[in-house]
């Protein structure tokens, strides 16, 4: 278990994280998710040992760490850039830290041999230079070289974020594969929504140097408990007043903006409680698996919608249709 206690860290005059009081359950993929200069990395490196908060404790199970070097601290680390030995081969990059705590040579064969195994890093790929190596294959060296030394916590700060899309999805699926198997606790740093949501346990949404809300990824996404996370997580629909104010036909909304999901828009009335309004699709995008319309409502608000796809013709610019919202998916602040 990792928990920060009253945690603040400044630079100076400048608060960057500030009542920071957290737990992180054994064996968690646990994520900071938020924008840039969020105090997110700066939390993670709190916690490694390369920043000292001027206020709060950090415990490890029931050690208190807070002072402790980061080489005490049974932490391994992935940072954005690898970090790599260029002239060097992937097998001694790997072994690297082994060497550093002198094992002896024949264990380090074995443990460098075993991962490299586990993280599908071929025998070949193992006596070549990282230099040689494609980035999606330098990452996997360096998650390698991180796990080689079984640390207790897995830090991973930004790991993906240099790769292009569809290797970052594959990758995605091997980290939180790998995560299970060796039931490591694993602390995951990044701006990314869909990674967030695709590969933790639990999120923590920073904003400014707070946490916002902490929760599971649907609790996040479907229950957003403040106005930030609402609008950060995954694209949505800002309601005016004046469209609220014509969907509160059983008085359940305040009198003020709201927001909404794209897919909790429907074409189909659901329930008694759905609440229908007239608009008119004025653009449409095809995403492959759906579609996703821009409509002009009856209040003169734009919104989008997502309608899957099944294999039918588009919507057709102009056409007239009806909506159906329901007051309890949308969410005010």
């Amino acid at each position: 278990m990792i928990k920060f206690s009253d945690i603040q860290i400044s630079y100076g005059d400048f608060v960057a994280v500030d009542n920071l009081n957290l737990t992180i359950e054994e064996g968690e993929f646990f994520t900071f998710l938020g924008p840039s200069g969020c105090g997110k990395s700066t939390t993670l490196r709190t916690l490694v040992g390369f920043i000292e908060p001027t206020r709060g404790d950090i415990f490890i199970g029931e050690n208190n760490i807070t002072h402790l070097v980061p080489e005490k601290r049974e932490i391994g680390i992935v940072f954005q850039s690898y970090a790599l030995f260029p002239t060097m081969t992937v097998y001694d990059n790997i072994a690297y830290g082994l060497k550093v705590k002198k094992e002896k040579k024949d264990i380090i064969e074995q443990k460098v041999t075993e991962i490299a195994k586990k993280i599908k890093i071929s025998d070949e790929q193992l006596y070549r230079n990282v230099s040689e190596l494609s980035g999606g294959q330098q990452q996997r060296v360096a998650l390698a070289r991180a796990l080689v030394l079984e640390p207790k916590i897995l830090c991973l700060d930004e790991p993906l974020s240099n790769l292009d899309a569809k290797l970052r999805v594959d990758l995605r699926l091997e980290l939180k594969r790998l995560q299970k198997e060796l039931g490591i606790t694993t602390l995951y740093v990044t701006h990314d929504q869909e990674e967030a949501l695709t590969l933790s346990d639990r999120i923590a949404v920073f904003n400014n140097g707070y946490i916002e809300q902490v929760g599971t990824p649907q609790e996040i996404y479907n229950e957003s408990k403040t106005e930030f996370v609402c609008d950060f997580i995954g694209e949505i629909n800002k309601l005016t007043p004046e469209t609220i104010s014509y969907l509160n036909g059983l008085g359940s909304l305040a009198d003020k903006k709201g927001y909404i999901r794209l897919e909790r828009i429907r074409f189909d009335k659901l329930s008694e409680n759905d609440q229908k309004i007239a608009a008119k699709i004025i653009d449409s995008e095809f995403n492959g698996t759906f579609v996703k319309y821009t409509v002009e409502t009856v209040t003169n608000q734009e919104l989008k919608i997502i309608d899957k796809n099944d294999g039918c013709s588009l919507r057709e610019m102009g056409t007239e249709i009806d909506l159906f919202i329901n007051a309890a998916d949308i969410m005010q602040y």
